[in-house]
C-alpha cells in the first residue's frame, strides 16, 4: 500500500496508508460521529472544501450505490478513516467505496489515529489540513497547508448550488408549490417535501426575492450549504424580501443562519462544530427532545432569555442543543417563518425531526386559509 500522511495547520502529523485516489488535497479538517450514512456524508454539499474524518472504526462495509447520493458527486475535499472495509457486503452495493473515491479523484487516508485526531480537534478546534500520498516531507506539506484558504470568510454556496432552476414534482396530488433556494441542497430534501404533496422549484443561490415571489409560491424554503454565513449577503437579502412579503418560510442548517442574519442577529464559528447523526436537540416550547442529524461549523448568536424584537416582529429561540446549549432553531411569533440548525430530511437517519416538514405544510395551509378568508 502507498503511504500517506495528514498534516494539520498546527504542525500535528498523522501517518497511514492511501485510501481512494492518490495525490494531495487541502481543506478544513472536521470529524463526523455518525455510525451510518457515509455515502450521504460524502455527497453532502455542506462538506464542500472540508476534509472529513469519520469516528466510526469501519467505513465502506455496505459499499456504494447510485440511489443514496445527496448530490451529483462526492463533495468532500478529502476523507479520513480508521479501517476501510475489505469487502463491500450489501445487496444494494454496486461497487466499493475505495473504487468510488478513486473514480472521483478524492484523496483519502486510512490511519490508526482517528481517535487521537478527533480528541485533538475537540481541544484545538477545526483547522486547515492537507492529505498527501506523494509528499514525504511533513514540513513541505505544512507550508502548503498554511497558504490554503480557511473556512471563516468563505462564500461557497454558489459553488455547489444549481446554476439553473429545476422542478421536483409532487407525489400524488399537488397541494402546495414551494420555492427552494439551493445553498447546497441535498437530494432528500425536495423528496421529503414532494412526499407531502409539494411541487418544489429549486432555485440558484443567487436568486433574488423578486424572482422568488414572481413564482407565486405557497412557501419558500432555504436549504443547507457550505461556507461562512457572514458572507452570504445575497441570500440574506432574498430572505428579507420574502419575509417582508409575508410568505411562509422554512430554513434548515445554513438556511437557519441566513434566517438569523435576516432577523438582524450575528453568527459565529463553533470550535469544532456538530457533525453526525446523534445530536440531542430540545424544543423549548414542548420540552420534547429529538435526536438529530447535523453538519455545521457556524451558529446563530441569539438571546435565549425569551422573545426578542426583529424588523419582522417578535422572535424566539425555538430549539437548543443539549450538549453545548447553542441555538438550534428560530421562530417568528408574528409571521409564518421558522428554521432549525439541523437536518430533518436525514436520509440515513435519525428520523425524529421529519415532522418539521409537516409543520411547514401546516403553516402554508394556514396562510392560504387566512389569505382567502377561509378561517374567518
Amino acid at each position: 500500500m502507498t503511504q500517506a500522511m495528514l498534516v494539520l495547520e498546527d504542525g500535528r502529523v498523522f501517518h497511514g496508508e492511501s485510501f481512494g485516489a492518490e495525490g494531495e488535497t487541502f481543506g478544513e479538517v472536521v470529524f463526523n460521529t455518525g455510525m451510518t450514512g457515509y455515502q450521504e456524508t460524502l455527497t453532502d454539499p455542506s462538506y464542500h472544501r472540508q476534509i472529513v474524518a469519520m469516528t466510526a472504526p469501519h467505513i465502506g462495509n455496505t459499499g456504494v450505490n447510485d440511489l443514496d447520493p445527496e448530490s451529483g458527486r462526492i463533495q468532500v475535499a478529502g476523507y479520513v478513516v480508521r479501517q476501510p472495509a475489505r469487502v463491500a457486503s450489501n445487496w444494494r452495493a454496486q461497487r466499493s467505496l475505495d473504487s468510488e473515491l478513486k473514480a472521483q479523484g478524492v484523496v483519502g487516508i486510512a490511519m490508526p489515529g482517528t481517535r487521537a485526531l478527533t480528541r485533538h480537534l475537540r481541544d484545538r478546534g477545526a483547522m486547515r489540513a492537507g492529505i498527501s500520498s506523494v509528499e514525504t516531507d511533513p514540513r513541505a506539506l505544512l507550508s502548503r497547508v498554511l497558504v490554503s484558504p480557511g473556512m471563516a470568510g468563505s462564500d461557497l454556496a454558489a459553488e455547489v448550488a444549481t446554476k439553473e432552476p429545476y422542478t421536483v414534482a409532487a407525489r400524488g396530488e399537488t397541494r402546495f408549490r414551494v420555492a427552494a433556494v439551493d445553498l447546497g441542497i441535498k437530494t432528500m430534501t425536495p423528496y421529503r417535501l414532494s412526499e407531502r404533496g409539494c411541487e418544489v422549484t429549486v432555485l440558484p443561490a443567487t436568486v433574488t426575492a423578486e424572482q422568488i415571489l414572481a413564482l407565486g409560491p405557497d412557501g419558500v424554503f432555504f436549504s443547507n450549504g457550505p461556507g461562512d454565513p457572514a458572507t452570504a449577503d445575497g441570500p440574506v437579502a432574498a430572505m428579507r424580501g420574502v419575509l417582508s412579503a409575508g410568505k411562509p418560510v422554512f430554513g434548515i442548517c445554513f438556511g437557519n443562519q441566513i434566517f438569523g442574519r435576516a432577523l438582524g442577529l450575528g453568527t459565529y464559528k463553533l470550535r469544532f462544530g456538530h457533525r453526525g447523526v446523534n445530536q440531542p436537540v430540545q424544543d423549548r416550547r414542548t420540552g420534547q427532545v429529538e435526536i438529530s442529524a447535523h453538519n455545521h461549523g457556524f451558529a446563530v448568536d441569539a438571546p435565549l432569555d425569551g422573545p426578542f424584537d426583529t424588523p419582522f416582529g417578535r422572535a424566539e429561540v425555538s430549539h437548543v442543543n443539549l450538549n453545548d446549549g447553542c441555538v438550534e432553531g428560530l421562530r417568528l411569533l408574528d409571521r409564518p417563518a421558522f428554521s432549525v440548525q439541523y437536518h430533518p430530511e436525514a436520509a440515513a437517519g435519525p428520523h425524529d425531526s421529519t415532522g418539521l416538514f409537516d409543520q411547514f405544510c401546516a403553516l402554508m395551509q394556514h396562510h392560504r386559509s387566512n389569505e382567502h378568508g377561509e378561517g374567518a
